[in-house]
């Protein structure tokens, strides 16, 4: 009964585990009108989506729905970065229930009722299923435990029985996504020409003589550029520059900071606490509810503070220690000494590499490059640097830093089983297979069962009430004294202890401001209709540990893009075109050698040689990986000059010196294959984008919200 009790429990968060895969999905590229009732309109529109109007009064409710969820699963109501995430979860649920649902309808995409069983209880169990009615015992999907639970639902509060309502429409939607998704995969096609095409950009080599004279060898300020070449460049391009709704602004920052009394007062706190926690009958229960910040009582030794570890050897049973400085944080410890655990903590890297596809062929590749880079690292090649090379999963960034992570079942069952089998740090010799690819791993911390005892008290210190308010009077005086932006830029000049920072940008939605983690209510100012350019905020925005009182500086509108918008991206673009026409001019009336012209040149012109390269990765030494230039190079006849040309970055006048074909192949499947692999992960993306753009979304969230 205690599992079902669990199962009963989790059915609310499994359901969310499903929407926010599906958000994940819907959100592709961008985690990226109309009056509202609170700007002085009547007007209750939150968004379109396919034409559909979302009101404010429906919206709501399905927020308060999925608020009392959260709430109910997780025994606290949402804080401000959780209250964004289940309004965009609510917003993204509509995508599919409208963008998405026209789409599946009119290709006939269903989940019948047969196969919904099947998922819960049948042969095809849907991950999320198998995932929640895991046997604890064994770490196995158990079926009895699903019908078991189906059988006592009618008997369940209406709230959970709801839940597990909400779960299968979850899992039906999400295999109609994946039955969408799949059909369009299935559309993508190679043929041979295009395989042929790519297998010679990445064999055929060239090698090449050249003159570059770079764009920066210009300095910029020897280029005038006019706004009438900014509108002119803007007029021709366009397509380049998509237009967003944005805001600009200006804020003077308040700090509030302890003062030396509040220090003081925070000191006698952390005595007191030490001495009670000494004499607490439950010193673990007493430290839970003292913190301001809760750790588990039984830590591994991967899981405790570094400056704790280096003292951890000294502590006795029962003894007090601290307080140690983390930020403004002070913990104080009691030690309670060690226990072993039922579980392994390990830490590891990893650097995967995953098999084109799951053809055999494709495989034994996959396999072939991860020995080829163990042999590497075994021979003293750095795995760190190897991995952000190769690795092929987020991982990589970070050198395949796994981070710590327990024998629970939360890696794949292959990639846990060879992790935990191997004893001690250091390399393993051989790579480990799992369903995901071919990894080699370095154990960076050897597999421990040993947790301490730790009751922690962990008290931030912070400003009294006093300090509070005598900060806050001065950013409201600052505020009242400086009500527009010419007023706020006249005080910098003449109080040069002000902070002022600016955020540039911002758009509808934005949550946050450069380190200002719950700004809503700033950005909801600057887009208030009656914000105008020039204006201050006159309140003062109460942040965690200051206050802000901010201007705004700029607009920028989605249906008019103006030169402002992108002002420095058009001028560099522009300059770097007036730049190119100059040194073609220049280069255009020398004759002879590339040394010769370079020398009439002057500073700035160089010559360099390249040898084997490819169209695929091609570098051009100075130049880099110059698209336009390699184009060209490559298509010149072996021997020949180029006439003077402009690439990405600069000028060139290249010289083709010798060229190696590909030698022809009879079978492409190999690069049929890359191609079509790099196509079908692509695929969620520009299904994403393609759906989106059709149902024309006009998001007017940050109106309400």
């Amino acid at each position: 009964m205690a599992l079902i009790t669990k199962i009963r429990e989790k059915s609310g968060i499994a359901a969310a585990a499903i929407a926010i895969s599906l958000i994940l999905f819907l959100v592709g590229s961008d985690i990226f009108q109309g009056r509202s009732s609170l700007f002085g309109s009547n007007n209750q529109e939150v968004g379109v989506i396919a034409g559909e109007s979302i009101l404010l009064p429906e919206f709501q409710k399905k927020v308060e729905e999925a608020t009392a969820n959260y709430t109910a699963q997780t025994g606290k109501g949402p804080g401000e970065q959780e209250a964004t995430m289940i309004r965009d979860q609510v917003w993204n649920q509509y995508i599919l229930d409208i963008a998405y649902k026209k789409e599946f309808d009119a290709l006939g995409l269903k989940v019948s009722s047969e196969e919904l069983i099947d998922m819960v209880q049948g042969n095809n169990i849907h991950p999320s299923v198998r995932q929640q009615f895991t046997n604890p015992q064994t770490g196995q999907f158990d079926k009895t435990f699903v019908i078991q639970f189906l059988k006592n639902l009618k008997t369940m509060p209406v709230q959970q029985q709801q839940g597990w309502a909400n779960f299968e429409k979850s899992i039906a939607q999400d295999r109609i996504r994946a039955k969408y998704e799949n059909l369009i995969r299935l559309s993508t096609y190679v043929n041979t020409a295009e395989a042929q095409k790519e297998y010679q950009a990445q064999n055929s080599k060239f090698s090449a003589r050249f003159l570059y004279v770079p764009f920066f060898s210009i300095p910029d300020s020897s280029i005038k550029v006019s706004d009438a070449q900014l509108e002119e460049y803007l007029a021709k391009h366009k397509d380049r520059f998509k237009g967003v709704n944005s805001r600009s602004i200006q804020y003077a920052t308040f700090p509030v900071v302890p003062t030396a009394q509040d220090t003081v007062e925070f000191y006698n706190q952390i005595k007191k606490l030490a001495k009670d926690l000494a004499v607490a009958p439950n010193d673990s229960a007493f430290a839970m509810l003292n913190s301001d910040v809760r750790t588990p009582y039984l830590l591994a030794y991967s899981e405790i503070p570094e400056v704790v570890k280096s003292q951890l050897g000294t502590f006795q049973v029962g003894g007090i220690y601290g307080p140690f400085k983390n930020g403004l944080t002070y913990s104080i410890y009691k030690y309670g000494g060690v226990k072993k655990d039922s579980l392994f903590t390990v830490r590891a890297s990893h650097i995967l590499i995953a098999p084109a596809n799951k053809s055999d062929s494709a495989k034994a590749q996959a396999k072939q490059r991860a020995e080829s880079i163990l042999t590497q690292i075994k021979g003293g090649a750095s795995f760190e640097t190897l991995a952000q090379l190769n690795g092929m999963d987020g991982t990589a960034q970070n050198g395949g830093d796994l981070g710590y992570f327990k024998n629970n079942g939360s890696m794949t069952k292959a990639f846990e089983k060879a992790i935990f089998g191997f004893n001690g740090a250091g390399l393993m010799p051989g790579v480990v297979e799992t369903e995901f690819g071919y990894h080699i791993v370095k154990i960076t911390d050897a597999k421990t069962n040993t947790a301490y005892r730790l009751a922690a008290i962990n008290k931030t210190i912070a400003p009294s009430q006093a300090t509070l308010d005598r900060v806050y009077t001065q950013a409201d005086a600052f505020a009242n004294a400086n009500g527009t932006l010419g007023a706020f830029e006249a005080a910098l000049k003449k109080d040069k202890n002000i902070i002022m920072m600016r955020a540039d940008r911002l758009l509808e939605n934005a949550t946050s401001i450069n380190n200002l983690t719950n700004a809503r209510e700033i950005v909801r100012w600057a887009f208030d209709e009656s914000t105008s350019i020039g204006d201050g905020s006159k309140k003062v925005f109460e942040q965690d540990n200051q206050y802000i009182v901010a201007y705004l500086t700029g607009k920028t509108d989605k249906d008019n893009v103006k030169v402002d918008d992108y002002r420095e991206g058009i001028t560099n673009l522009v300059r770097a075109e007036l730049k190119g026409e100059k040194i073609t001019a220049k280069l255009s009336a020398i004759k002879g050698s590339l040394e010769q012209i370079a020398q009439k040149y002057g500073a700035g012109a160089l010559v360099e040689n390249v040898s084997d390269v490819t169209l695929s990765t091609g570098m051009l030494n100075t130049a880099g990986p110059d698209a336009v230039a390699l184009g060209k190079i490559a298509g010149l006849k072996t021997g020949k000059r180029s006439q003077v040309f402009t690439g990405d970055n600069g000028v060139f006048i290249a010289e083709k010196t010798a060229a190696v074909a590909a030698p022809a192949l009879a079978d492409y499947t190999t690069y049929k294959s890359q191609i079509q692999s790099m196509g079908i992960q692509r695929a969620s993306y520009y299904i994403n984008e393609a759906i989106k753009d059709n149902a024309k979304i006009v998001d007017k969230r940050y109106k309400f919200y």
